[in-house]
């Protein structure tokens, strides 16, 4: 009897468990004879070995055969699954079955026709498992083929061929197949070992064979292995989970998730669906509603999350055309179009695609909750420990109870009573440091409703909110529950609009809502005193004291107003002027709540975009502010802003930065404006060289002090003076001098250059720094009166660091190259100014803008477009070629989009008043830009 006869005959007494898929299932994407038709594959079969053409050639026959069917069922499987995008299930099964149809083909072939033996012995026998996802029926375009291959007792030889040429046939039709061959105490050995084994083991459906394996296998299992181990099993599962979220992120919404891996993702729901089957023997997830896990509307929560994740996995293979899983930037604007997602709302289809994904992985998150919670009440798995272990416990109020460690409602219709209860429920757990049970989740989520105008307007609702901002240290604990539950947004409805949005950009790291919470829970750890060390100013502007109701709000509502075409800033201080007032705060604290909103961007864009040595950006900044407690609290909004965009975002060079514009302004609030001025600045320069070069003599000291004009003085720290004057000393017309080092405070690599003036040296420094792949963040050039020009750039390497002083050496020789003529920049950076192709598809409409009005002597140009490696040469050799004198640049660099303003006079020293001449400039300059982003896309 040949082993797929084997199959038919024992299939109406065997277990479910134990039967393969149906040889002509329903429910595909498409109809199951346009994947795969086999009864042509029967003829074929024939036709081939009625022609006695050898073995070797038969094979290849077969191969060649099942190879063109597998390309044409693929393409049927696509196209149907083109046309309805979001049929995961039908599209998976399909894969599924066509993998089926090619695996037991190899199987009949080398079985029957290559390796025959009609009377095997009883130890020649052979059965074959699906295991894993295969084994579940989920397979994605380019999953992989885990097979098993039992044996009853030790591998022989014609076991050992059979398996030979299927492997062989299924390589040669190019799917990755993964395999084992084992006995069922193998299995049992290695399972006992190896969870993963274990699970996979869990999941195996059988594809043809020997029958009695199979119920040989499904019998040790359940009754050696499986059984009496679900606590262990549970916890495996748990751990392995927590350590792959570990490893993605830690985050539910990272702007980049793994689909199948990530928080949320489809492993998640899969491990739900493993432990289910593992302690309860379901086979289908729909059984979870009636063994009590979720309601019917949990359950479909959990088809439709299932759903959507499978149909974003299936495209992302698709569009690739291999195994990938990470949904980044470019993939997600190309998954967004093939489900038929659309711009409007003045918000892109990707970025409402996006925002669907993520309410997604929150329901994973919410049945991830549930389902462990009634584990635990099965004393299935351990119990959580109090969070507030250490801490006394507190009796809780009437109405409720702590159950399993997690708060709860005793009574659901007399906590329903008082709607005020919704929020109380909070401050309770907060209260009692636990967490909140998922029945009361369900309750509150349930009930949103009856959080109304008439809630929102109370005193005491007001009141508990406020208090979970202010008064118990982990404000963010209770507003991410609050946000994922509904209630932030029923209790401000204009909060709703930013819930798991993403940003389509390369800079933050989390959508809009996480981000905020990022934001709180920073505010929270400086008031901690977690962050004296890293954040010192803020840390002490805490401790001095600041009104923390006006702080709190005004980072809940910084970004409400972003995803709409509108200013986010204006928009945000409109919506502001309207959420304050109902939390309670009191009309002036509205005001600077209001004010705070409107400008929560300006002190991190003049401390990043202008020059802070001119000192007509600390008076401008001086007078939008105010007041010393505005500038408090605009300062540690600004850092706990910056910090939430996500890791890494904030660093030295920031942090110097942000301390040099607070100390500034603080010197101008305090001992009035007048006191920020050129001259000051110039002679307090002067005095601190005299002082760091005492050692010099006194004529070489005064001829280095007199030979630069008061720019010079004002634009560069004392430090940097002290290595200019050393370049400069003794040099000769047709020298260039270099220094590199490190500069830890602002976390670069500060570059000194000494040389011949001459025009456009701007751009041939900047081209030889673009060829050492650096990324310029500051940089200033002076010109002495003795005709040398003096240039101090501060540089990053590829990851936003400074360079290793072990690279310091080649650097600097290949920009002495640059510089003497021996490497041109723009061929040179011909190969390496491309776009990342994920950053390909984001959109930054390219500004430019000039203002007279923020430099007493200078035109500031800022340039706001798209990053890549030789913008900064480009935009630089356009100034030159137009007799623009450039005095400094500043960098800001926000992921993929940059603002470079360039501090600018003409060659008569002149600022660029002219309409004319600007809009010429600015031709000029959206040209280069044009031309070098089609260079970089190539």
């Amino acid at each position: 009897m040949t082993p797929l006869q084997e199959i038919s005959a024992a299939q109406a007494s065997s277990p479910s468990r134990s039967r393969p898929t149906n040889l002509t299932p329903d429910s595909l994407i498409c109809p199951a004879s346009d994947i795969f038709d086999q009864t042509a594959l029967e003829a074929e079969l024939t036709r081939l070995m009625d022609q006695d053409i050898g073995s070797k050639a038969l094979r290849d026959a077969v191969v060649q055969y099942l190879s063109e069917a597998r390309q044409k069922g693929r393409s049927a499987i696509a196209a149907a699954f083109a046309d309805r995008p979001f049929d995961a299930g039908p599209t998976v099964r399909a894969y599924t079955w066509l993998t089926d149809c090619l695996v037991r083909a190899t199987l009949k072939v080398s079985c029957e026709v290559l390796h025959p033996r009609p009377n095997p012995t009883e130890g020649e026998r052979l059965a074959v498992f699906s295991v894993g996802g295969y084994g579940r029926s989920e397979m994605a375009p380019h999953s992989d083929v885990d097979l098993l291959f039992l044996i009853p007792y030790k591998l022989t030889p014609w076991a050992e061929s059979v398996i030979e040429s299927m492997l062989y046939m299924l390589w040669d039709l190019r799917l990755k197949v993964g395999h084992s061959s084992r006995t069922v105490k193998d299995c049992l050995r290695l399972g006992r070992e190896d969870y993963t084994i274990r699970t996979a083991l869990l999941e195996n459906r059988l594809l043809g064979g020997y029958m009695p394996l199979a119920k040989t296998l499904d019998s040790a299992l359940w009754d050696d292995l499986f059984k009496g181990t679900a606590a262990e099993f549970i916890e495996a599962k748990l751990a392995e989970r927590s350590e792959r979220h570990r490893k993605q992120g830690g985050q539910r919404y990272v702007l980049e998730p793994n689909v199948k891996e990530g928080k949320g993702g489809l492993r998640d729901l899969q491990s739900l669906y493993w432990i289910a089957k593992y302690v309860y023997r379901v086979d289908r997830a729909s059984q979870l509603v009636k063994l009590g896990f979720f309601t019917r509307d949990e359950f479909t929560g959990f088809v439709e999350a299932e759903r959507f994740l499978w149909a974003v996995r299936c495209h992302l293979h698709l569009i690739a055309n291999r195994a990938i899983d990470q949904l980044t930037f470019d993939m997600q604007v190309e998954v967004a179009a093939r489900m038929g997602y659309t711009d409007h709302g003045g918000r892109r289809a990707v970025e409402h695609f996006m925002q669907d994904y993520f309410r997604h992985a929150t329901t994973v998150g919410d049945l991830t909750r549930i389902f462990l919670t009634k584990l635990e009440a099965a004393h299935v798995k351990k119990e959580p420990a109090l969070i507030g272990l250490f801490r006394r416990r507190r009796k809780v109020p009437k109405g409720y109870e702590i159950v399993q460690n997690r708060m709860n409602v005793s009574d659901p219709k007399a906590f329903l009573a008082d709607k005020l209860n919704l929020l109380k429920i909070f401050e309770e757990a907060l209260r009692t440091g636990t967490l909140l049970h998922p029945d009361a989740m369900r309750l509150i989520q349930a009930n949103l409703r009856l959080i109304d105008d008439d809630v929102r307007n109370a005193p005491e609702a007001q009141r508990i909110f406020l208090d979970l901002l202010l008064k118990h240290g982990n404000p963010e604990r209770s507003l991410r529950r609050m946000n994922e539950l509904g209630v932030l947004s029923a209790l401000i409805p204009e909060f709703e609009p930013i819930v798991a949005m993403m940003q389509f950009n390369v800079y933050h790291s989390y959508t809009v809502d996480e981000h905020t919470i990022q934001c709180v829970s920073t505010l929270a750890q400086i008031e901690r005193g977690e962050l004296i060390e890293e954040l010192p100013i803020a840390s002490r502007i805490l401790k001095d004291g600041v009104n923390r109701r006006v702080l709190y709000v005004a980072l809940l509502l910084h970004d409400i107003g972003k995803g709409r075409p509108e200013d986010h800033s204006v928009l945000g201080a409109q919506i502001a002027r309207k959420v304050a007032p109902r939390l309670g705060l009191r009309p002036e604290e509205c005001e600077t709540v209001e004010w705070l909103v409107r400008y929560h961007l300006l002190m991190s864009d003049m401390a990043q975009k202008r020059d802070l040595s001119d000192p007509r950006t600390v008076r401008d900044f001086a007078k939008a502010v105010k007041t010393r407690k505005r500038l408090d609290l605009l300062t540690v909004l600004t850092v706990c802003d910056i910090i939430g965009v996500g890791p890494g975002t904030w660093n030295n060079w920031k942090a110097q930065l942000i301390r040099s514009l607070y100390r500034e302004t603080v010197r101008a609030l305090e001992g009035g404006l007048e006191d920020v001025n050129r001259d000051r600045r110039e002679a307090e320069s002067k005095r601190a060289l005299r002082e760091a070069l005492s050692c010099w003599d006194a004529k070489e000291l005064r001829a280095e002090i007199g030979r630069h004009y008061g720019p010079y003085w004002q634009g560069l720290p004392t430090g940097t003076h002290v290595v200019m004057a050393r370049l400069l000393r003794g040099i000769s017309d047709d020298e260039i001098r270099i220094d590199l080092a490190e500069d830890a405070d602002r976390d670069a690599t500060r570059v000194c250059f000494a040389l011949s003036d001459h025009p456009g040296i701007f751009a041939r420094l900047a081209g030889a720094l673009a060829l050492v792949g650096a990324n310029v963040v500051d940089a200033r050039t002076y010109t002495t009166k003795d005709g040398y020009a003096t240039a101090a750039f501060w540089i990053q390497d590829g990851d936003g660091s400074p360079y290793d002083a072990s690279r310091l050496s080649r650097l600097s020789q290949m920009i002495e190259k640059t510089l003497m003529g021996e490497v041109r920049p723009r061929e040179k950076l011909a190969d390496r100014d491309k776009l990342k192709k994920r950053e390909r598809s984001f959109r930054f409409p390219t500004s430019i803008t000039f203002d007279n009005d923020g430099s007493e002597i200078y035109t500031i140009i800022e340039v706001d477009t798209r990053d890549r490696p030789g913008l900064l040469y480009d935009l630089t050799r356009v100034f030159a070629t137009s007799n623009i004198y450039i005095a400094s640049a500043m960098i800001a660099t926000y992921g993929a989009q940059v603002v470079d303003s360039f501090y600018v006079k003409d060659s008569f020293g002149l600022k660029l008043y002219a309409r004319s001449r600007q809009e010429s400039l600015e031709r000029k300059l959206r040209e280069a830009i044009v031309k070098g982003t089609e260079r970089a896309n190539k």
